[in-house]
């Protein structure tokens, strides 16, 4: 091995670490189902969800979103023309998509959800939310198909609605924690439904028998998609089985801690456990065997969601990917840079922004 070849060698293994390291602290979940995933799936699996899980947190924790979000496309793009930035997690992920051929549609409809969260969208209907659910969850089912070399349709049209659960599932949890940083993800026709004023919310998120319904009836959307997604599970390599239905399993679990809080998840925070986390990893390998083992179900033939359907076409078929910014995302981003501009102030007679 040349010199070369042994640094970037050594670079990509330092590279994995600390994309290990990123979700073993920063998402709990995930690093535990990952643990059931092999080797091969495992790792670039890790270093696609350090860099989904760096660029949510780079949108979600600071109160300017609009610079956060364009950064990210610079190095989105950048990861896509082979030249990241120098961070372990963009140099992993442009690895990802090099080796696996990654459809540049789908990391894009993650960046547009994290878009949309920049430009505080709220969502009317079920299915707004489903599309935005799409975007910031779906599109990471739809690229771990990707990864265990899975472009079947009805296989990625389950992993979407898993997608679409889990990520219900934590607007579920989160009500209470989103209303207090401002942000409301409930449909407001829902709210209207049971005398539910959004901004009176915002101003005081408070838990009553009204969140209480609506946080019931997200979860119960949730678990129709779960009991769909696992039909997919069949349509998946043997050996990924397990990894897939503990991520199922233990965010169903999440949803069931908040059904035991009385569906109060604006004064509690539902909470699970190492050991309820084990016992389902046990139930997602004892799952995987009962899947091995029954005939598919016909349910895995079920169209995708209307708003997941432009995910499955993209990872199918590779005259769908993307080759550029869509004009809907590029109308998102020129609203986000004209925001920044107005926040940084007018410029001088030298045509810099005063310190």
């Amino acid at each position: 091995m040349t010199d070369l070849a042994a640094e970037t060698a050594a670079e990509s293994v330092a590279d994995m670490a600390h994309c290990r390291e990123a979700i073993r602290t920063g998402s709990l979940s995930f690093h535990a189902a990952s643990r059931l995933l092999p080797g091969r799936v495992r790792d670039p699996a890790l270093a696609l969800y350090a860099f989904c899980r760096l660029a949510d947190d780079a949108v979600d924790e600071t109160a300017d979103k609009a610079p956060a979000v364009l950064a990210l496309r610079d190095r989105l793009e950048a990861a896509f023309a082979g030249r990241p930035r120098n961070a372990p997690a963009d140099r992993a992920f442009t690895r990802v998509i090099e080796t696996f051929d990654m459809p540049r549609a789908l990391p894009e409809a993650l960046l547009e959800g994290l878009a949309w969260d920049a430009t505080d969208r709220r969502y009317d209907t079920l299915s707004e939310l489903r599309a935005y659910s799409a975007r910031v969850a779906s599109a990471v089912g739809a690229m771990m198909c990707v990864l265990m070399r899975v472009r079947d349709a009805d296989a990625l049209a389950r992993a979407c609605d898993l997608g679409v659960a889990m990520q219900l599932t934590n607007i579920a949890r989160d009500v209470g924690e989103d209303a207090r940083a401002g942000r409301l993800y409930l449909p407001t026709d829902w709210m209207a439904g049971v005398g539910l004023d959004p901004q009176a919310f915002l101003a005081a998120p408070e838990p009553d028998a009204r969140t209480a319904a609506l946080t019931r009836r997200l979860l119960a959307e949730a678990r129709r998609l779960y009991h769909r997604s696992e039909a997919g599970v069949a349509a998946l390599p043997v050996a990924v089985r397990p990894g897939i239905l503990a991520a199922r399993h233990i965010y169903d679990g999440i949803g069931g801690a908040v059904a035991r809080n009385g569906h109060d998840s604006i004064s509690r925070r539902a909470r699970t456990g190492r050991a309820r986390k084990l016992g389902w990893l046990v139930q997602a390998g004892l799952h995987a065997a009962t899947v091995t083992l029954l005939p598919r179900s016909a349910v895995l033939h079920a169209p995708p969601l209307d708003e997941t359907a432009f995910l499955v076409r993209a990872a199918a078929d590779p005259r769908h990917a993307s080759q550029g910014w869509g004009d809907e995302l590029a109308a998102v981003f020129a609203q986000l840079a004209a925001t920044d501009r107005l926040r940084a102030g007018p410029l001088d007679g030298s045509g810099a922004r005063p310190s």
